[in-house]
């Protein structure tokens, strides 16, 4: 069965950290770009990050550059977004997805299946 799991949500305090992961199973995520979207309540999916196969391109959004980075361990077929100096805006539940391009200035599209989510709140 081809799935991909987020986990590493939960409530942190304005200006914490998280770092979520994305595992993947039944396929093998190194033959995917992979990317984070977020989806808050009465708001549009943002794209949030994205990285290239070989993890040498990567895209962030204007709302969280400098703050998120993402990585990725094809041995462990796994992509991680760090998230540091969390914002209340930041509080949404993040999927992970195939994505067909991810390079600089360009906003990811899914091109596959998505993960259930992790939430993701940001109060104090």
């Amino acid at each position: 069965q081809v799935q991909l799991v987020e986990s590493g949500g939960g409530l942190v305090q304005p200006g914490g950290s998280l770092r979520l992961s994305c595992a993947a199973s039944g396929f093998t995520l190194d033959d995917y770009n992979i990317g984070w979207f977020r989806q808050a309540p009465a708001k549009e999916r943002e794209g949030v990050s994205c990285i290239s196969i070989d993890g040498r391109s990567t895209y962030f959004s204007d709302s969280v550059k400098g703050r998120f980075t993402i990585s990725r361990d094809n041995a462990k077929n796994t992509v991680y977004l760090q998230m540091n100096s969390l914002k209340p805006e930041d509080t949404a539940i993040y999927h992970c997805a195939p994505v067909g391009v991810c390079i600089p200035g360009r906003s990811p599209s899914p091109s596959g299946p998505w993960g259930p989510g992790t939430q993701v709140i940001v109060s104090s």
